[in-house]
């Protein structure tokens, strides 16, 4: 009798151990099984947060010297947009549109998903392959253009090239002798061509519609920003995070400057330069040239604006 009970007794300490030894191995399975879990969940939610270069969501088209880098600063102000530091010519340049759409990633900046990429090279406007070029790599882009008094355009248009010719030491022709010839606007000068917008626009409604082009009223964004900045926003279907509070005017530039987590910043000395001299006879002239061609612009876009 006592030797049975010894025996139920060690087979009894043997079955627990042998218990023991499975509860571990089920851990341990269980412990791999869950970890392997987590490191096959981990990357999928890691790209879902991982920073790249993208396409750009919204590309600001235009025009040249019409406020296209005071847009693309102040849309910077939304968290949620990114821009491209410099202007990258590719739908306008054939030497760059031949390095191919990875390249032209390649020169945007870091975004987040659900952040969008906008990219601004006032070239784009009166290139005349530049609207084909767009549409094909990205028919749903946004498109932004910002327009300004046309004859106030070529002024400044001029201005600009006279100041990097005077630096250069290079020579140069008065405004209104390129304006100008025998008393009649010479209409193969190249800033008056510019002017023209109705040319250009023309040839992007024919591929995009006027619903996915957005126009900036140039002069109402550098007199009060806030306003248009609004519009932009809702264009691009962004949370509304700009704020009056985000600008403010400097009485010494003469125009607006941004505010964004306590920093502010200007734009450089070349915007708000005083513009080269045009008599006011030859100024009326051109604006008596560019009635006409106004009018079909508005007409275009279904939008006036106040200019001579």
């Amino acid at each position: 009798m006592l030797w049975t009970l010894l025996l139920a007794l060690i087979l009894l300490l043997v079955l627990q151990a042998q218990l023991c030894v499975c509860l571990r191995e089920l851990r341990s399975v269980s412990l791999m099984t869950s970890v392997t879990s987590v490191t096959s969940e981990t990357p999928a939610q890691a790209q879902n947060t991982t920073a790249s270069r993208r396409m750009p969501g919204a590309i600001i088209i235009g025009v040249r010297k019409g406020g296209t880098r005071a847009l693309l600063e102040m849309l910077n102000l939304h968290p949620d947009v990114e821009v491209a530091k410099a202007e990258v010519h590719y739908f306008n340049l054939d030497e760059n549109f031949r390095k191919g759409l990875d390249w032209y990633r390649a020169q945007m900046p870091l975004t987040l998903p659900g952040q969008v990429t906008v990219e601004k090279t006032p070239g784009y406007f009166t290139a005349p392959l530049a609207p084909a070029r767009m549409w094909s790599a990205n028919p749903a882009v946004k498109l932004l253009l910002i327009v300004r008094d046309p004859a106030e355009r070529l002024v400044s248009d001029y201005t600009q090239v006279l100041h990097n010719r005077l630096q250069q030491n290079k020579p140069y022709q008065p405004l209104e002798e390129l304006l100008l010839r025998q008393g009649r606007i010479n209409p193969s000068y190249k800033a008056l061509q510019r002017s023209l917008y109705h040319q250009h626009m023309a040839r992007w409604l024919e591929l995009f519609p006027r619903e996915q082009i957005h126009i900036v009223d140039g002069e109402a964004l550098i007199q009060d920003p806030f306003p248009e900045l609004q519009k932009a926003e809702r264009f691009l279907e962004l949370v509304p995070q700009i704020t009056p509070d985000n600008f403010y005017f400097n009485t010494t530039k003469g125009f607006y400057c941004l505010l964004s987590e306590g920093h502010d910043k200007c734009l450089d000395d070349s915007k708000g330069r005083p513009h080269a001299p045009l008599s006011n006879k030859a100024f009326q002239k051109l604006c008596r040239y560019l009635w006409v061609p106004n009018q079909i612009f508005f007409r275009m876009v279904g939008q006036t604006f106040k200019w001579c």
